[in-house]
């Protein structure tokens, strides 16, 4: 009997360890992502799990893998193909990797306008035909980061660095108090290498987008109450914009208290 007792206890003490491996395995899924039409695998698409804010992309064979529990989204993007959202579900936690198809965009040049210059060849009279954008950041007492406003030495850029101090931060209260959790996923953000990557070399402002569950327009918005210039938005990638985000919420803090 005590022999019985002893053998019953290792198979349970060896099944107690099994299903840790299975739950331990369990916390990552497995995927190949293929072209729709041509089946062929994809490789250096960008993975994002927008719960647990991770990111990875897919090897040469399309194949990636990413930590992710029931429920989770999965935020996938690739130049020239229409970004998804997948959902991990149990049945794909528990039989492993699953396919992935991604389709292809069609491709949309924009119309470039080109202005005709009539030069003169005097130099102080044809230089004067060429535009010139300059940027220009003030700095504030105080705070460890200036405002980049406006171009040109516009009053509004001034006036916009002022209002900073002297309106009401009505606007951003508003912004980032209701995002609060969301503005906590891009403070996670800036600690992955990975999605810090993706992001530097992006332009659309997608992830952020999804992250912060606002469209294009508020997000620019955003950029622009924190005194950034309309060059900056424009020609930012979305790893400057995220660090453009990032410290102008420690900036509101900073003025927010003394309100």
């Amino acid at each position: 009997m005590r022999y019985l007792l002893t053998f019953l206890l290792l198979c349970y003490v060896t099944f107690g360890f099994t299903q840790e491996d299975n739950t331990e395995q369990s916390d990552y899924v497995e995927g190949i992502i293929i072209d729709s039409q041509t089946a062929a695998p994809i490789e250096s698409v960008n993975i994002v799990n927008l719960n647990q804010v991770i990111g990875t992309s897919t090897n040469s064979s399309g194949e990636f893998n990413i930590k992710a529990k029931v429920n989770d989204t999965l935020h996938l993007t690739y130049i020239g193909y229409k970004s998804i959202k997948v959902r991990v579900t149990n049945d794909w936690l528990k039989f492993g990797s699953s396919k992935i198809t991604l389709t292809e965009l069609a491709l949309a040049l924009e119309e470039v306008v080109v202005n005709d210059l009539k030069l003169t060849g005097y130099l102080e009279i044809d230089i004067k035909q060429v535009q010139v954008n300059t940027n220009y950041r003030y700095s504030i007492s105080g705070l460890t980061t200036g405002y980049e406003a406006g171009n040109n030495k516009s009053p509004s850029s001034i006036s916009k660095v002022l209002g900073s101090i002297f309106n009401p931060l009505d606007f951003l209260y508003n912004t980032f108090s209701r995002k609060g959790n969301e503005l906590k996923k891009l403070k996670k953000m800036k600690q992955d290498d990975q999605i810090r990557n993706l992001l530097a070399s992006r332009f659309d402002r997608e992830t952020l987008m999804v992250l912060l569950q606002v469209n294009k327009v508020d997000l620019d918005e955003i950029v622009s109450q924190c005194n950034y210039s309309k060059e900056f938005i424009e020609k930012a990638n979305d790893l400057q914009m995220l660090d453009a985000i990032s410290e102008c919420y420690e900036e509101y803090k900073v003025l927010s208290r003394d309100r």
